[in-house]
């Protein structure tokens, strides 16, 4: 505990500009997050899932721009097919009248707050790469001070717009068992990804990311009801999963006939 506190004191209250850098990423996120649960509340789980995979375009075209980095054939060729299966996922259905003047506003709503949070989720993260690379402190350091930043702006969010409840009945008020595991979960997700890259690689995480896709598309149907797919959407979910994959494949090189 002892060393814990001499690292962070050296780390954190000693580099106050270094500290003050990943105030932007973390004010980011901590919008992004907001965002995204309000494109959740107004798009179903599955349209929501496959229309935030353009965070991949984002963050290829904020690499490109801001890290200088080259893509290869194969990572263009997959932004283009995953633009056009977005573009398919978001087609309008055939439905009727009254549903879908009333679905219309908040549809629009949500596929709004899932583009904003795919750029900041893009910008944000080649910004904290961008940190990373040009400094010597360990990811650890960097993610507890991503950490107290986002503390700070939730905490002085929650109070602007909802300060009154929290001082009424409390922080936690309308917590329940489904709730607690969303935070698990979300705490969990990070770790989770950094892992599968650390000790696997890309394709492995975009075979997860298709995975994930397919079985918010199944709960989205079968439990929550609240999605009914068309041709269309599958085509284009098809397309994104097409594109999650071809992004991360690297091409082989060819193998020293001399060595055959």
């Amino acid at each position: 505990m002892r060393a814990l506190n001499s690292i962070l004191r050296q780390e954190i209250l000693n580099k106050p500009i270094e500290t003050l850098k990943l105030a932007i990423p973390s004010g980011i996120y901590t919008l992004q997050n907001n965002l995204l649960y309000l494109a959740l509340s107004n798009l179903d789980a599955a349209t929501y899932q496959v229309t935030y995979q353009l965070k991949i375009l984002t963050t290829a075209l904020f690499s490109v721009s801001m890290l200088g980095r080259r893509l290869g054939i194969y990572q263009w060729i997959s932004l283009l097919i995953l633009m056009a299966g977005v573009a398919l996922v978001q087609w309008p259905s055939e439905s009727a009248p009254e549903k879908e003047a009333v679905s219309a506003g908040s549809q629009l709503v949500g596929v709004a707050a899932v583009l904003v949070a795919c750029c900041s989720s893009g910008f944000a993260g080649v910004y904290f790469e961008k940190i990373l690379k040009e400094s010597k402190q360990s990811v650890w350091v960097r993610n507890i001070q991503l950490g107290m930043f986002g503390l700070v702006f939730g905490f002085f969010g929650m109070m602007a717009y909802d300060g009154a409840r929290v001082r009424e009945s409390g922080m936690f008020q309308g917590y329940n068992t489904i709730t607690w595991t969303v935070v698990v979960l979300q705490a969990l997700g990070g770790l989770v990804i950094a892992a599968v890259i650390k000790y696997a690689d890309n394709i492995l995480k975009g075979f997860a990311t298709s995975l994930s896709i397919i079985l918010s598309t199944l709960i989205s149907y079968f439990w929550l009801q609240d999605f009914d797919p068309t041709s269309v959407f599958f085509l284009g979910a098809v397309l994104v999963i097409v594109a999650t994959f071809l992004y991360g494949y690297e091409g082989k090189t060819p193998s020293n006939p001399s060595r055959a």
